[in-house]
C-alpha cells in the first residue's frame, strides 16, 4: 500500500504538529530515497519517525522487517491498522527507548528456495529526522553503534546545513565537532538534496538525505568522550591559533603540540581526526605519566 492518498482519510486529515517538527515527505521523493537505500534480502530496518508511512510502505513492500518508532500516538494508531505484518510500529521516543531488544526479535526475509544462498543479516537505519533533534539523534545512534556494533548504515533526512557540516572537510567553514565525531563512526555521503516543496507543510529550509556507513575509525581512539571534550574545547575557539586555544585544557600547549608534530600557528578547524586523536591521547595520559 502506498502512503498519501492510498493510506486512508485518517492519515490524510492528520494536522502536522509543530512540537514534533512534522513535515511529511511526498511519495515521489520517498520512492527516490528507498531506491537509493536499495533494500535486499537479509535487511532489517529501524525507521525513526515514520510519520504517515511515506518511507515505511515502500520499505515494507521489499519484504524486509521494519521497526518503526513514532512519537506521535495519533499517527501510530492510524498506521497500526494499515501496515503489513512485517512492520512493527511502536509509540515511543527513540532517544529513550531500547530499540535493540525490539530489533533483536525481528527475523530478516529468507528465500523459500533452499538453493538460494542465505544473505547475512544487515540492520539498517532510516529516518526523516525532526530538525530540532537531529544532532541528539545522531549522537544517540553513534552511541548505540559503539555499544552494540549492530548497524550497517543509516540513511537520514536532515537539514541541508547539517548535511554540509557532516560532509565537511578540514579547513572549511562547516567543519566542526559534529563532523569529527561522526567520522569516528564511519563515512558519510550525500545521496539527495530536496527542496522545501518535497514536504507538507514545506519547511523554511532545504533538506538533504545523507548516508552514514558505519565502520571502525581509521585511527586509534581510546575514549570517544575525551575526544569530544577536546574537540569542543578547540572548536569553541576555532579562529585562534592552536597554541593559544590549547591553553584552556593544558598548561604546556607548546610541549603538547611539539610532541604531536602539530604547528602551533595552525587553527583548530584545520585539524584532522588523526591529529585530534593524537592530541587527546597525549592530553589524557594515565596517572604517573609526565604532566603537561
Amino acid at each position: 500500500m502506498r502512503p498519501g492518498r492510498d493510506s486512508g482519510s485518517a492519515l490524510r486529515s492528520h494536522r502536522p504538529r509543530k512540537r514534533f517538527g512534522q513535515h511529511f515527505l511526498a511519495d515521489a521523493w520517498a520512492r527516490k530515497i528507498v531506491n537509493a537505500i536499495a533494500p535486499e534480502p537479509g535487511d532489517v530496518f529501524l525507521e525513526i519517525g515514520p510519520g504517515k508511512g511515506a518511507l515505511t510502505f515502500p520499505l515494507a513492500a521489499s519484504g524486509a522487517p521494519v521497526l518503526a518508532v513514532e512519537i506521535d500516538r495519533d499517527l501510530v494508531r492510524d498506521l497500526a491498522s494499515r501496515l503489513p505484518r512485517n512492520v512493527t510500529v511502536i509509540s515511543a521516543d527513540v532517544l529513550k527507548t531500547d530499540v535493540v531488544q525490539y530489533l533483536s526479535g525481528l527475523e530478516p526475509q529468507r528465500s523459500p528456495d533452499s538453493r538460494v544462498a542465505v544473505r547475512p543479516r544487515r540492520t539498517r537505519i532510516v529516518g526523516n529526522l525532526p530538525y530540532n533533534l537531529t544532532t541528539p539523534i545522531l549522537f544517540h545512534l553513534a552511541e548505540l553503534q559503539a555499544q552494540h556494533r549492530m548497524f550497517v548504515d543509516a540513511t537520514l533526512m536532515v537539514q541541508k546545513e547539517v548535511a554540509d557540516r557532516l560532509a565537511a572537510r578540514p579547513g572549511t567553514r562547516d567543519y566542526g565537532v559534529l563532523t569529527v565525531m561522526m567520522e569516528v563512526h564511519g563515512k558519510i555521503r550525500r545521496l539527495l538534496n530536496l527542496p522545501p516543496g518535497a514536504f507538507s507543510p514545506p519547511p523554511k529550509v532545504h533538506s538533504s538525505v545523507i548516508q552514514l556507513m558505519f565502520a571502525p575509525p581509521a585511527v586509534k581512539i581510546s575514549d570517544h568522550r575525551r575526544l569530544e571534550q577536546v574537540a569542543k574545547a578547540l572548536f569553541s575557539q576555532r579562529r585562534k591559533m592552536i597554541g593559544n586555544s590549547l591553553k584552556t585544557i593544558t598548561r604546556e600547549p607548546l610541549a603538547v603540540l611539539e610532541a604531536t608534530g602539530i604547528d602551533p600557528r595552525r587553527r583548530p578547524e584545520t585539524l584532522t581526526l588523526a591529529e585530534l586523536a593524537a592530541l587527546t591521547e597525549l592530553l589524557h595520559r594515565p596517572a604517573g605519566a609526565p604532566v603537561l
